[in-house]
């Protein structure tokens, strides 16, 4: 029979009893939160109108209190999004910007890039869709001007909300007391001396932005570069991209803007229709609601 010592040191370094069990009681825990996750998900991506917390924890077979929990746990990465009338729930922006950054077969992307290139093609400029992310702009595609001068960028890239056209129409996209809720946040870094840097005249230009439907960025992000955006709408009337043309200042000249204009916004128009968005959504810009 071995003795006590031997046994201790058998024992030395053993896991102690049950804690197997313990592990892989945790690690089946993690996998059914990422299984109700995925199901959260799937509920509200089929109701692109907003689901309420009630009609996910009934379809997904949750009580309130957990799928509240894993909901706001969704929230706060981005993963969904709650309207702030509502209090409903919508796919956030972050799937669509992960999606994007790892395919390039998404349904907007595909419909998207040719209208892009056909833009580029008819201004000489370069054309880009992109998508806000909180703070950020994400460029989610991108076709470069013609001619030798090519700007920098790609897609997947950054931008500052405040100092870009496309970044201004997003913003403007959004209800009014969600901006005024962002705005108290938002970076305003000076780029070039013409950049918005104070929280009133980036409201006012907002403003401005709602009533016309397109936006500027004269020189505020790079001092030679000047660039227009206007929305692109979704079956629900809502904003779901910027569509935007940059060049530099010597081609994309004040008195070139009004006739690249009407081609951008011909361009949008007919990728909102192939987003299912009505003739009635194109007259006149809608709120993100």
């Amino acid at each position: 029979m071995a003795s006590g010592r031997t046994r201790r040191r058998a024992n030395a370094g053993a896991e102690p009893r049950g804690e197997p069990a313990r592990r892989a009681s945790g690690e089946s825990g993690k996998i059914q939160s990422l299984k109700r996750a995925s199901s959260i998900l799937d509920a509200v991506a089929r109701r692109p109108e907003g689901v309420s917390l009630a009609q996910i924890s009934a379809e997904v077979g949750l009580r309130n209190s957990t799928a509240f929990h894993l909901i706001q746990t969704l929230v706060n990465l981005g993963f969904l999004t709650q309207l702030a009338e509502s209090r409903r729930y919508r796919i956030g922006i972050r799937l669509f910007t992960l999606a994007a950054g790892a395919l390039d077969e998404t349904a907007l992307l595909s419909l998207a890039t040719p209208i892009l290139e056909r833009l580029s093609a008819e201004t000489g400029q370069a054309s880009h869709l992109a998508v806000r992310a909180r703070h950020d702009i994400v460029v989610i595609a991108r076709t470069a001007a013609s001619g030798l001068l090519q700007l920098a960028g790609h897609p997947g890239a950054t931008r500052p909300a405040h100092a870009t056209a496309i970044g201004k129409m997003l913003l403007s996209a959004m209800p009014p007391q969600e901006f005024e809720r962002l705005l108290e946040t938002l970076p305003l870094p000076a780029f070039t001396p013409k950049t918005l840097t104070d929280r009133q005249s980036l409201r006012e230009e907002i403003a401005v932005i709602r009533a016309t439907g397109i936006a500027h960025d004269n020189c505020e992000l790079d001092a030679d570069v000047r660039c227009i955006a206007v929305p692109v709408y979704d079956f629900a009337g809502r904003c779901a991209a910027a569509m935007g043309l940059s060049g530099p200042v010597w081609r994309l000249t004040p008195e070139a803007v009004e006739e690249k204009a009407r081609l951008l916004r011909a361009a949008a128009a007919e990728l909102s229709a192939q987003l299912g968005a009505g003739a009635a959504g194109q007259k006149e810009p809608a709120l993100d609601r």
